[in-house]
């Protein structure tokens, strides 16, 4: 009998290690000084890593041309946030490519020796950011909590998560904490027509429509910096092709002698801003020291 029991006990134990093995475990702190950058993974499984990212992007302020205003305001809250005086979570809003996910990255590389770390985290993920946030309270360093291209649909969860998070909740509080997003939408989520008739009732009842409105705005309010980013001219997007084509060892003959291709390449693609610019001038020296090696 006793033989039995010590087998059943032995398989319930077993059982407990497989079911343990498959529900989600509290998040664990990674081993910080392996990198200043890291991304919020979720597994299948459920259970959310911190993972360190191995390369990160070297780009520095002095890179990105042509938004000295922008790039002075997202400095300075950095700065301020840095020091450990009062900052604010940033919405970067705007036109594709013109340098706001670049310009946070430049932040990070240029406050790194300061303390400063950043954590990548989806729009899908947002729920988990209070876990986040509990991992890194204690830390001494400060964290930027990254998110590229925020907007939401109608109903996602990632929407109510965040506007909790960024109005009154402990996370909130945190002093070594600030969010910082990217977004092509200034209020992060569809509008439509329909929704400025205040004074229509709809089809399914609703007595305030216009109140639709407003509740979508209130989001892109809490956050405390809001950034904006306007398409380039033809002057300035030649200015950064220039800029970057030097940074790739381009003499100054040579940037000259790009304009025209430049401008083409620009026609073709349908936008002037700084990462076509970019991809122009690693195209541009490529072709040139293949025709070197040649």
């Amino acid at each position: 009998m006793n033989e039995n029991f010590e087998r059943l006990v032995l398989r319930a134990e077993r059982l407990i290690e497989r079911i343990e093995a498959v529900l989600p475990q509290p998040l664990s702190s990674p081993d910080w000084p392996q990198s200043v950058a890291w991304r919020y993974r979720k597994r299948a499984s459920g259970h959310g890593t911190l993972e360190p990212v191995r390369h990160v992007a070297t780009i520095q302020l002095s890179d990105l041309q042509e938004i000295d205003g922008q790039k002075a305001k997202i400095e300075r809250n950095t700065r301020q946030f840095v020091e450990g005086r009062p900052a604010n979570n940033v919405l970067l809003t705007g036109a594709r490519g013109t340098g706001k996910s670049s310009l946070i990255k430049a932040c990070l590389n240029a406050y790194a020796p300061q303390g400063l770390r950043l954590i990548e985290v989806d729009k899908g993920d947002l729920t988990d950011l209070p876990d986040i946030v509990d991992v890194v309270a204690g830390r001494p360093e400060k964290f930027i909590v990254y998110c590229d291209d925020l907007s939401f649909d109608e109903g996602e969860a990632g929407y109510k998560a965040l506007k909790s998070i960024l109005d009154g909740s402990v996370a909130a509080s945190t002093p070594n904490v600030l969010i910082y997003a990217t977004s092509n939408r200034r209020h992060l989520l569809p509008e439509y027509i329909k929704e400025n008739l205040s004074y229509t009732h709809t089809e399914d009842g609703e007595v305030h429509p216009g109140e639709v409105v407003e509740e979508k705005i209130s989001l892109s309010e809490r956050f405390g910096l809001w950034v904006s980013f306007y398409p380039f001219s033809q002057d300035e997007y030649l200015a950064i092709v220039r800029q970057w084509l030097t940074a790739l060892g381009a003499t100054a003959e040579q940037a000259e002698a790009a304009r025209a291709e430049a401008l083409v390449w620009a026609l073709e693609r349908g936008s002037r801003s700084g990462r076509v610019a970019f991809q122009f001038a690693r195209d541009f020296m490529g072709r040139g020291q293949a025709d070197v090696g040649a």
